[in-house]
């Protein structure tokens, strides 16, 4: 959308049952949060809004572990995560909760409106309950085998190891998470939103008008999930936390949490106008307004198919982009709050933030390398090696060196005033400078503009960049040694020196305009540095050639990045380990049940003898475009060379299992995987931590022997 009239900026809402990792704010906070500080630079009519998740079976859950309620488990968390944002920067216009009574209002208003215009199906099916517990079971509730992967731990509404979204149903061997047992169907009504009645709708909004602006990951996913063909899904589930079904028939039901929550954004909108005085309504009703979600990519289908099909038909515009992240790893493995396989928010606000006087600049710092290596397109990984390497090598040697040298020698060689610029002994050098300025502000616009953050933060490094080689060429130090006999620079010499700080000085004043929406901390200590109010950080401002004015004094320069020491490197990955191990350690303590095992039920040999085993030798692996968990295999059976796509990419390297013999169905039905025909499958084995092993025989023989 071409200069929309405002815009309306919304965040994924963090579920309230627990601390949040460093992984989520890369994913759907950090980002949201530059785009909205480069749009308030521009004056732009923009509200932020986020959230806390506070219904659904994760909050129930929680409350089970740590012996509570739901409510004081969403209380606690809730403040916890409000804070952690705003620690990091985070600047939300509201940060609202889905428990508070206008999302409750907000929430039956909805569902009411869509239910009156028929828009919603109302259905009687059998649905899983536990007899033991005598309840029906929330998707969080249940566990069984995956039918992708093959995880034996994989929730009722998704694996959390291959990371496909699921349904009870098609779990194999389906277990009770409060019993162990296995449920039982049981009937129960609920109220459907059937989004088949709406692919073509879809198709067209989603793989048509948004193909050329829309992330590929995201187009990707909306199109396997419109392909595979949609169904109604229970908007309705029975439980006793959440928004109550607003029907006399809807007695013991709450709203499902994925309707309920997106509809925070909607609530969080109202209470924000009003504690403001502001009307709500065009920020949700008006086509002129610009919706744009933040989200990671585990979040795409209900942002980019559900929520968009909930807001047409309730009469609401749809969102103009929902730039989703892919995942950030830690260390060679997934991040796991669970596993304590992760850094929290809380852990790098305590551990460097809050210890720091003047913390402000070690928020930056990880919001700059969160950013450098942000998984916009593709997982990526966080290493604290990585995160040292960024910020003193960027950070410290490149931006902070160069506005400290700026100021030091503007103290000692100009008398801590800005000099003049000499356009007599203007040079090529000189000129050039002025250019790449404007040249690094028209291509960050355009990079943020594209949610490109990665790359426009880039071009504000490499800006700082060229002014440390531009001050290195000027050696304006060394031109002070040309005295005459006054002991001071000859008039000549002295024009030199103004024109090369006076430059280094306005390149200082538009890195702080640049690197605002990335570096908040840094812009302000920029400007107290130079004696200027926060106004001057203005957009229109960047790419100016005289932001400061000739014979203004400066402060003396402030320590705007510090190192990061390899004591401290090596305490948190020593931190990390050991938190894993207590992690590891507790886990059956920490369980409410034992993990039951799984006996698969009692088949005939004759079922047995059907599965044509064979051993095979892997010839070539290559991952899989667009899809980071997939291996293309070429497996020599003996008698032939098979294609097998396997999900083994999170765990094994292409080039380090060529040569690898294995176990192969070779009888399976073909499968189309990202349009690769797969025929067969890897017998593969699982410890306890999800780790996958392949089977294989002792010692190597023949490929095509038969296993039995």
């Amino acid at each position: 959308m071409n200069n929309p009239k405002r815009y309306l900026i919304t965040s994924a809402l963090p579920y309230a049952n627990g601390l949040k990792h460093i992984g989520h704010l890369a994913g759907a906070y950090l980002p949201a949060d530059t785009y909205v500080r480069y749009l308030r630079a521009q004056n732009k009519d923009v509200v932020y809004v986020c959230g806390s998740d506070e219904h659904g079976a994760a909050i129930t859950i929680q409350a089970m572990k740590e012996k509570t309620t739901p409510k004081e488990i969403v209380d606690k968390y809730h403040e916890i995560l409000k804070s952690n944002m705003a620690d990091l920067g985070i600047s939300f216009d509201i940060y609202h909760r889905t428990s508070s009574p206008l999302q409750h209002e907000t929430a039956q208003e909805f569902f009411t409106k869509l239910n009156d215009n028929g828009d919603l199906e109302v259905k009687e099916t059998e649905q899983f309950y536990d007899e033991e517990a005598k309840t029906f079971l929330a998707d969080r509730y249940i566990v069984g085998t995956c039918p992708v992967c093959g995880n034996e731990n994989a929730y009722g509404d998704q694996c959390e190891r291959c990371g496909t979204s699921l349904s009870p149903e098609q779990l194999i061997n389906p277990r009770s998470t409060l019993s162990g047992n296995q449920p039982i169907k049981k009937a129960t009504k609920h109220w459907y939103l059937p989004l088949d009645k709406h692919e073509a709708f879809l198709r067209e909004w989603v793989l048509e008008e948004h193909k050329s602006d829309w992330k590929t990951n995201v187009l990707g996913q909306c199109k396997s999930w419109l392909d595979a063909g949609l169904q109604p899904r229970a908007v309705t589930r029975d439980l006793d936390w959440g928004i109550k079904v607003p029907t006399p028939d809807g007695n013991g039901k709450v709203l499902y949490v994925w309707f309920d929550a997106p509809i925070g954004y909607i609530s969080a909108t109202k209470q924000w106008a009003i504690n403001n005085n502001k009307d709500w309504e065009p920020y949700w009703n008006d086509k002129e307004t610009k919706l744009v979600h933040f989200i990671g990519k585990d979040n795409i289908v209900f942002h980019c198919i559900i929520f968009p099909v909930m807001l047409k038909l309730h009469g609401n515009i749809l969102p103009d982009n929902v730039p989703a992240n892919e995942f950030m790893n830690l260390e060679g493995d997934k991040m796991s709050t669970s596993r304590g396989w992760s850094i929290e928010m809380e852990d790098y606000i305590n551990d460097f933030v809050k210890k720091e006087n003047g913390g402000g600049m070690l928020v930056d710092s990880l919001r700059y390398y969160l950013t450098a290596i942000a998984p916009e397109n593709k997982d990526s990984e966080f290493t604290w090696k990585g995160f040292q390497d960024a910020v003193n090598s960027e950070l410290v040697a490149i931006f902070g060196n160069f506005v400290n040298r700026t100021f030091v020698l503007m103290h000692k060689l100009c008398k801590g005033k800005v000099p003049p610029l000499h356009a007599d002994v203007l040079d090529e050098k000189d000129k050039q400078v002025f250019e790449d300025i404007k040249i690094a502000k028209e291509k960050i616009e355009s990079l943020i503009e594209a949610y490109k953050f990665r790359d426009a933060q880039f071009e504000l490094i490499d800006l700082a960049r060229k002014g440390n080689k531009y001050m290195q060429d000027k050696q304006p130090w060394i031109v002070a040694k040309t005295v005459g006999e006054n002991g001071q620079p000859t008039p000549e010499a002295q024009k030199l020196i103004d024109n090369s700080l006076h430059i280094c000085l306005q390149l200082t004043a538009n890195l702080a305009i640049l690197c605002n929406p990335f570096l908040p901390n840094t812009a302000k200590t920029l400007c107290t540095m130079m004696k200027v109010v926060d106004k001057m950080l203005a957009w229109e401002n960047a790419g100016k050639p005289k932001l400061l004015s000739v014979g203004y004094s400066l402060r003396e320069p402030q320590l705007l990045f510090r190192k990061i020491e390899d004591t401290e490197v090596a305490e948190q990955i020593e931190k990390l380990k050991l938190k894993a191990k207590k992690m590891e350690e507790a886990k059956p303590v920490v369980e409410s049940t034992p993990e039951p095992i799984v006996v698969k039920p009692t088949i005939e040999y004759d079922d047995f003898a059907k599965l044509d085993l064979k051993v095979g030798t892997i010839l070539t692996a290559e991952k899989v475009a667009k899809a980071d968990k997939l291996l293309k295999l070429e497996v020599d059976l003996g008698f032939e060379t098979r294609t097998i796509v396997s999900g083994i990419a999170l765990h094994f390297q292409p080039e380090a299992i060529i040569g690898k013999q294995v176990v192969v169905v070779t009888n399976l039905a073909p499968r189309k995987m990202r349009g690769i025909e797969s025929n067969g499958m890897i017998l593969m084995a699982d410890d306890k931590d999800g780790k996958l092993h392949f089977v294989s025989p002792e010692n190597k023989i023949d490929a095509g022997s038969g296993v039995s």
